[in-house]
Parts: C-alpha cells; sequence; structure tokens
C-alpha cells in the first residue's frame, strides 16, 4: 500500500486549483483556436518570433513532435463459442489543453464498438486501473476485453508466451468497451515540460477531474452523449471510479448508471500506521490463504472468521499489550486459524502486517506468498536474510508478458504504433496523495453520487487472497454506507487475488454479475 497519505483538510483547495486548471480541457481534442498576433511587451523577452505567437510556436512544434499518431480504427471479427463477435476497434488519443489553450498531455485509449447497434441505447463501458501508475491492460486483457492474456498466476513467467486468445467472457457482448491509460501509462504522455502540467494530473483529485473529461470528450467525438454509461475501476481505480463519475454529474453534464469497482480500496485510513483495523481487514484473507492450502475455499466457508474477526479478536486488540491474557489468547487463535509457528505468533502480538504474514506463512520452505494473490508462492531470494528482501511472485511474472501482449495487439492487430515505451506498471510517478492527517478516501464521493442519483447502481468485485486491498476492509467500509446506499451496492467474492479475473470460474461469475447490472 502507498504510505505517503494526504490531508483532507486540503482537498477542497485542491479540487478548486485542479477544476481551474483542467476548465480548459473542454475543449480536450480540439486545436486552440488562432490567436491575434500580438507585439511583446517593453521589457519583456519574446519568443523566437520577437513575442507571444513566436512563443506560441514554439510550445506548438515542441508538442507535435511528441504527439502521438492519429486514432486507427480497424474491423475485427472474433470467433466465440455460440456466436461472433463483428466489431470495430479503436486505438487512439485525445489531446487535452490547458486554460489558455496550450496543449498538456495525449491520453490514449482503446474502444471497441459492436457493429450493427444502435448508438442511442447501446450502453457504453469506460474502465481504468489504478497503481497509480497502471495502464489498463490489466482490465482490457485479463477480464473485459475481446482477447485475453492467460494470467495463471504460479504457472505464469515473465518469459511465458504473449500471445492472446479470444475471450469467452468479454463484456462486448452487453457493452461497447473504452479503455483508458491515464497520463504516463500505456503510451499516454506529456506534451508539455513544465511541472505544473505534471502537477495537475498527479494528485488524486486533478486525475480524477482529468479522467472525466476524456470521458466527456470520447463521448462528444465518437457521438455517444445518448448512450447509457458505466464506469469501470480497478485497485486505485476504487478511489478514482465515484470521483469521476462525480466529476461527470457536477462538472461534464454527464450521467452514469452504474459503477463497477474491481478489488478496490476505497479508503486508506485503516490500512497503515498504527490503525488496529488494518489486522480485521487482513485477517479473512489470511485464514482463506491457509485453508485454500488444503482444498478449495469460497466466501462461505470463512464465516466463522468474519465473525471472530469482527467480534473476539477486535475486542482483544482493543485491550492492548498490556493486557497479556487477551494478547496471549489472540496471538494462539490467529497462529490456529493461520497454520503460522505459534511461537512467531506470540512474538508478534499475533499482529501480522502484510509483509510478516507473506514471510512467515511458507518460511520452512523458503518460500513467500504473492501481495497480488497470497495463494501463489514463490522463492524468498534472500531466506536467511533478517529483512524483508523480496518481490511479489503474483506479479511481477506478469509484468512482462502483460506489456508484450498490449503492445503487440495495438501495433499488429489495431494497426498503431506510437513511438516510445509502453508502461504497463509505470514506478516512476511521484503521486501527490497531499499532506497532514487525513489520507485519501473516496468513500464520500460513493455517498453523493448515489445520493444525487436514485438510479446509480454499484458492483464490488474481491478476491479471497488479495492481501493489497483485502476484500474484508472493503466489506467493513460498505457496510458503514446509509440504508438507502446499501440497497444498491452488491458485493461479491470470488476465489482468487488481486486480479481474481484469472482464475476461469471467477471470471465467468463477475462478468455474469456485470452483465445482469447493464442489462437490468
Amino acid at each position: 500500500m502507498v504510505t505517503n497519505l494526504p490531508a483532507l483538510r486540503r482537498t477542497a483547495l485542491v479540487l478548486a486549483v485542479s477544476v481551474f486548471a483542467l476548465a480548459g480541457f473542454a475543449r480536450a481534442d480540439d486545436p486552440p483556436q488562432p490567436r491575434a498576433e500580438t507585439a511583446a511587451p517593453a521589457g519583456q523577452k519574446g519568443g523566437r518570433g520577437g513575442g507571444p505567437q513566436g512563443a506560441s510556436q514554439n510550445s506548438s512544434s515542441a508538442a507535435e513532435l511528441h504527439r502521438l499518431p492519429p486514432d486507427s480504427t480497424t474491423k475485427q471479427t472474433l470467433d466465440l463459442p455460440g456466436r461472433t463477435l463483428n466489431f470495430a476497434a479503436t486505438a487512439g488519443s485525445i489531446r487535452v489543453f490547458d486554460g489558455k489553450g496550450e496543449p498538456l498531455a495525449d491520453i490514449a485509449y482503446t474502444s471497441y464498438e459492436l457493429d450493427g447497434a444502435d448508438r442511442a441505447t447501446r450502453p457504453v463501458t469506460f474502465l481504468f486501473n489504478g497503481g497509480p501508475g497502471a495502464s489498463s491492460a490489466w482490465l482490457q486483457f485479463g477480464a473485459a476485453g475481446p482477447w485475453r492474456l492467460p494470467l495463471d498466476g504460479e504457472a505464469l513467467s515473465p518469459s511465458a508466451s504473449p500471445e492472446v486468445k479470444p475471450n469467452a467472457e468479454t463484456w462486448l457482448d452487453f457493452t461497447d468497451l473504452v479503455f483508458i491509460d491515464p497520463v504516463s501509462t500505456g503510451y499516454s504522455r506529456f506534451v508539455a515540460s513544465g511541472e505544473d502540467a505534471r502537477k495537475s494530473f498527479y494528485s488524486v483529485d486533478g486525475d480524477a477531474n482529468s479522467i472525466a473529461l476524456v470521458i466527456r470528450r470520447w463521448l462528444e467525438k465518437h457521438n455517444r452523449l445518448t448512450s447509457p454509461k458505466y464506469v469501470a475501476g480497478e485497485s486505485y481505480g476504487g478511489i478514482r471510479g465515484p470521483k469521476v463519475v462525480r466529476q461527470l454529474q457536477i462538472q461534464h453534464g454527464v450521467g452514469v448508471r452504474g459503477l463497477i469497482l474491481v478489488s478496490p480500496l476505497l479508503d486508506f485510513r485503516e490500512f497503515t500506521g498504527t490503525s488496529l483495523l488494518q489486522y480485521v481487514a487482513t485477517l479473512p484473507s489470511y485464514v482463506a490463504v491457509a485453508r485454500e492450502a488444503k482444498g478449495p475455499v469460497k466466501r462461505a466457508d470463512l464465516a466463522d472468521v468474519e465473525a471472530y474477526a469482527r467480534g473476539e479478536f477486535l475486542a482483544d486488540l482493543v485491550k492492548g499489550e498490556a493486557d497479556k491474557e487477551a494478547t496471549n489468547r489472540l496471538a494462539d487463535k490467529v497462529a490456529e486459524l493461520t497454520g503460522i509457528d505459534p511461537a512467531v505468533s506470540r512474538r508478534l502480538a499475533g499482529r501480522f502486517d502484510v509483509g510478516e504474514f507473506r514471510r512467515e506463512f511458507d518460511r520452512k520452505n523458503a518460500k513467500v506468498t504473492g501481495r497480488y494473490d497470497a495463494s501463489v508462492r514463490g522463492f524468498d531470494p534472500y531466506p536467511d536474510s533478517g529483512n524483508s528482501r523480496f518481490g511479489d511472485p503474483s506479479g511481477d511474472a506478469l509484468q512482462a508478458p502483460l506489456t508484450s501482449a498490449a503492445v503487440d495487439v495495438l501495433s499488429r492487430k489495431l494497426n498503431w504504433r506510437p513511438d516510445g515505451s509502453y508502461e504497463v506498471l509505470n514506478g516512476a510517478i511521484d503521486w501527490d496523495y497531499g499532506r497532514g492527517i487525513s489520507p485519501p478516501q473516496s468513500v464520500s464521493e460513493l455517498r453523493q453520487i448515489m445520493a444525487t442519483d436514485a438510479k446509480l447502481n454499484v458492483l464490488v468485485g474481491h478476491g479471497l487472497f488479495d492481501l493489497a486491498t483485502p476484500y474484508f476492509g472493503t466489506k467493513r467500509v460498505l457496510d458503514q454506507l446509509p440504508a438507502f446506499a446499501t440497497q444498491r451496492v452488491k458485493f461479491v467474492v470470488y476465489p482468487g487475488g488481486h486480479m481474481f479475473y484469472s482464475r476461469d470460474g471467477s471470471r465467468q461469475a463477475f462478468r455474469g454479475e456485470v452483465e445482469g447490472l447493464i442489462r437490468e
């Protein structure tokens, strides 16, 4: 989890600044209108042309050097069990300008629109991943797109073939799809060199505002403003999703019928620092991993653990280590449930953070569990080290084949060949979470969007073995919503990790839930 936590005290200011900075994006893909020639004021140095016009030309020339290729639309046919899908695939970008008409960034997207459908009534779903710094390749080639790359946990390695296959569980049967890559992910890029542009995009609210704008501009560009609209976000997309929908509602005049959240994080507040609720959130997933080692596990099999986590476990946590009897009782129970050495559990007072659990669960075999999927185990490269120096066997192996698959589909199938590197997961983004005592959360916006639109429904899906965004943490957050909201939120949990859709059964089941949401 990210540990750099912001102050919500600054949210209103950040939002106001971001909205102002992004206000000029309303004509995101339209080039700025020519401006009248003016002379440089006395004492002010002009650009190469001797005045502001020359400076503008310099800026425009530099921007053109970085511009992504023109949009490419190709006709595609997908042969699937029991049906054939004919559709138009477009790989392209939307240019974003500032309030002065200067270009800031090109945001790349890939869209799939089914042939023969009535555009006025055909649903369209906008999808993005999280990170921040993740491209949309995970959802596109793992879950919803027309082609899928098998993401089979321990069976996948960096050297695995990146060849995609037709995706029988694509959502294209019942909704058109638009996958958005936020700036600095995929092929999306800045065309402005100033730090102000980066600050506008690399912040919680600025990021959400820019994605909402791109959605509005795509709808205009493709004549889809009257289509039923849905938004889907994964992981940090749980922060983005409600904020994007709120911005669409209040800033862009676009209503959204449904919000789909995949392994979301909705609230950073109880996942770091000294909060006791982080241990409550992770315990059911720890036990799910232990029980899966002995056989298949469903969420119903964890009812006893969920009851213990919100009851006796929490009560003993609150008593603190000053109460030795409560601490030992808690530690011994956690060891019993997880199979971890009782001596280790007592040493840690039964309070395993994610890194400690990942190392201790199978330490006898010098293996660590995944963070994205703790049912996946890999070798600890430094098993005798006193420090944790391991990666994520459930995530690290995916980046190479997923990157290659995305580049191959875009260039070979969709005939779109940008220069530069495709960033499937950009770890170099200097994200501004804000500063202060209150970390980011989107629960406020979730309440607001559901209160504003009584017809908006929400679907939340999680994996049992996900330690990055544990399902029970989300369940606790959703349980705090008022009745008018909880009646319109569906919460489902499947065997699997953060990308639970890598498992065939889980992907098929979740696809059915999404179809039910969109068709209702």
